[in-house]
């Protein structure tokens, strides 16, 4: 109880020290998501019809139980999120990698707006309750985790150039563990988030498919 108490307390500390930080990369990522979805109206038809014929196959593959296994899908997924955060940590472990970070948070924001934004934009209600399940379950695991990497790693980059470059300093060793730790802690976020993802995410995707007819129909119109 002690432990959980201490742990809960170094992360109101670590969160509260960060705040500015903090904001500034959820208004990022919210700019992302905003850009995303204002992207889907400047498809033309024939961008839209071929992702709509995506979308069909994907649904027949739904309602056909022919999509991948959930052991196989978890181990695409969480071999996905694991490079994200490999590759999240060695970039704040490096200087340029800041500008880097902060592109990454605002295209995973644009990624998920234009998911959203066109599941919307063409199918109404019906695409809101499918990026609902779809979408917004594992990115409550995903995208805390990332904000936190991604903060994490530019204030160790901060650290670095004020220890190294301007105050020339010791070492700063145990925040380069600190860094390491919450990334490994992130890291088991993704894996519990793979793992809906992969077991659970499908049957509730299976209760939200639009019917077939609506996708055909709308394809129908954008060959007009």
């Amino acid at each position: 109880m002690k432990r959980k108490s201490q742990w809960s307390q170094s992360i109101q500390v670590h969160v509260q020290n960060q705040k500015s930080l903090y904001i500034f990369i959820t208004v990022l990522f919210m700019m992302g998501v905003i850009f995303g979805a204002v992207i889907v109206n400047t498809l033309d038809p024939a961008q839209k019809e071929g992702l709509l014929n995506y979308l069909s196959y994907f649904f027949q593959g739904l309602e056909q139980n022919s999509i991948a296994e959930s052991e196989i899908a978890f181990q695409h997924s969480m071999g996905d999120h694991l490079k994200t955060i490999g590759l999240m940590w060695i970039l704040g472990l490096s200087v340029i990698g800041i500008p880097v970070l902060l592109v990454f948070i605002f295209l995973k924001g644009l990624v998920i707006g234009f998911t959203v934004g066109f599941l919307v934009n063409q199918l109404s209600w019906k695409g809101l309750w499918f990026a609902f399940v779809s979408v917004v379950p594992q990115n409550l695991l995903v995208i805390p985790a990332l904000i936190i990497v991604a903060v994490s790693g530019i204030n160790f980059s901060i650290l670095l150039v004020r220890n190294r470059l301007i105050h020339h300093r010791g070492t700063i060793y145990p925040q380069f563990v600190s860094f390491s730790i919450l990334v490994t802690g992130m890291a088991v976020m993704m894996l519990l988030s793979s793992l809906f993802e992969a077991f659970i995410s499908p049957h509730l995707m299976k209760t939200a498919v639009p019917p077939v007819g609506l996708i055909s129909h709308l394809c129908h119109l954008y060959l007009k």
